[in-house]
């Protein structure tokens, strides 16, 4: 009997080689490749093996679909339901990853209970814990008497067999890398066997009109384990964010075919689960000191949501032959940027300092319209000035030194109203005064055309 044949396949695309390469030709990923028994595919006779259509279904006329059975439904988390689109769509599939321990299990478990209070019985299946273990986190989280089902069961066909038997509104699987289908001899967790049985996920939900929610395992980098073909496959792919040493929690919609991505739900770790923020702007303004060199406040978009975040800064001699650039919060290469055009610009010499940048509590900020606030926090610490009370900026600088202008400034200028500052520095551009009457009419617009304008107003620095 001939031994089965072996294959290497490349963990981030999938792509396969009958030799181990150091580096795919595919994606460029270096040392991606793994070692899996090669399955041949079964003959196909008739219909499409999984096909996820009716048997005989046919096509139907764009005017005679029926929208009533697609309506969201609600999680019972409101910020959940944000980061979704406004609730699960039935037969969506939902991919959610983070680091171990972020609270994956507990967010799902919380979901769960509430869904199967609210529409129906729900089927948690889990591959890493016994019911035993779910249940102490349950009591712990205060689950009551809902149709919410554990299944400690690591097979993908026998998941989809108490599927049929209970017929559940909701299927949580945590997680897809524990997850192998008895068709394929690899291990669990190798590029095959994620992507066989995310594809039996798939067909199921979308011939059930059943949502489905896998939790994925992430790597080193952060980035969602497993082949990429597995984030083209699923609707939507979330990921839950945060820090050991913070009790916030933060969930970002990073792919969704139901709605807009970018979007943010900010949760706090207490010890009775995770609960949803209502203010994001207080929690990461709650510890800020007035008045303190080196500290100013952004007006920051995610999603559709606007957030005031504290950038911290200090500046001082280095003491080592080359000046140090260290980030946490927003990106090294756009501090490197911004500190050369203050020296160009703005005749700053930066040359010779340390720079360190925080943004406080956590929180990470990648829009462009973070620039002033960074450039503010920077020069503050430099001259060792505040900035003025009651003040919170946006704009983005560009390498003449401009400030341009960004989106959804009136947004942006409302918030600050409502945590109660006074001023607002933003670009020229977006210099439209909010009338008395409307929200955040109580703020003072200041439009600025260059950076040195800017700093004038925020520190006085002339």
């Amino acid at each position: 009997m001939r031994a089965p044949r072996s294959v290497f396949a490349c963990t981030s695309c999938g792509a396969q080689s009958p030799k181990w390469l150091g580096r795919c030709p595919d994606c460029g990923a270096w040392n991606s490749f793994e070692e899996e028994v090669a399955t041949p595919a079964p003959p196909v006779a008739g219909p499409m093996r999984g096909s996820p259509g009716r048997p005989g279904a046919q096509a139907r006329l764009y005017a005679d679909v029926d929208m009533v059975q697609a309506e969201r439904i609600s999680t019972g988390i409101g910020e959940f339901d944000r980061v979704l689109g406004g609730g699960l769509v039935p037969g969506s599939l939902v991919l959610l990853g983070g680091e171990p321990g972020i609270g994956k299990s507990t967010l799902l478990l919380q979901a769960a209970a509430r869904f199967a209070q609210q529409t129906g019985p729900v089927l948690y299946c889990s591959g890493e814990e016994s019911e035993h273990q779910i249940k102490g986190r349950g009591e712990r989280l205060g689950v009551g008497q809902a149709p919410l089902y554990l299944l400690a069961e690591t097979c993908s066909e026998r998941i989809l067999e108490e599927v049929q038997r209970l017929r559940p509104a909701l299927l949580i699987v945590d997680s897809i890398q524990t997850v192998y289908s008895t068709t394929l001899q690899s291990a669990p967790g190798t590029v095959g066997q994620i992507r066989e049985t995310a594809t039996q996920l798939l067909f199921a939900a979308k011939s059930g009109n059943l949502p489905t929610v896998l939790v994925g395992h992430v790597t080193k980098d952060g980035a969602l384990a497993g082949p990429k073909v597995l984030e083209h496959v699923v609707d939507t792919v979330l990921y839950f964010e945060g820090e050991r040493h913070h009790t916030h929690r933060v969930i970002r919609a990073v792919k969704n075919r139901f709605g807009a991505v970018s979007e943010l739900g900010v949760f706090e770790m207490t010890g009775s689960g995770l609960q949803p923020v209502p203010n994001p702007s207080a929690l990461f303004l709650a510890e800020r000191q007035p008045g303190a060199p080196g500290s100013a406040v952004l007006c920051c978009m995610e999603g559709s949501r606007p957030i005031l975040v504290e950038v911290q800064a200090l500046v001082s001699s280095s003491v080592y032959g080359s000046a140090r650039r260290t980030t946490n919060g927003i990106d090294p290469q756009r501090l490197a940027l911004l500190l050369a055009v203050l020296e160009k610009r703005a005749g700053l010499n930066l040359a010779g300092e340390d720079v360190f940048v925080n943004v406080a509590g956590g929180f990470t900020v990648d829009e462009r319209a973070a620039d002033l606030g960074i450039v503010a926090a920077v020069v503050s610490s430099l001259r060792n000035k505040p900035v003025r009370d009651g003040t919170a900026m946006f704009g983005e600088v560009g390498l003449a030194g401009e400030v341009r202008a960004t989106g959804q400034s009136l947004l942006r200028v409302r918030e600050a109203a409502q945590m109660g500052f006074t001023r607002c520095i933003v670009p020229m551009g977006n210099a439209r005064p909010a009338a008395p009457e409307e929200p955040g009419g109580g703020c003072t617009v200041v439009g600025v055309r260059a950076v040195a304008d800017a700093l004038d107003e925020v520190i006085g620095w002339d």
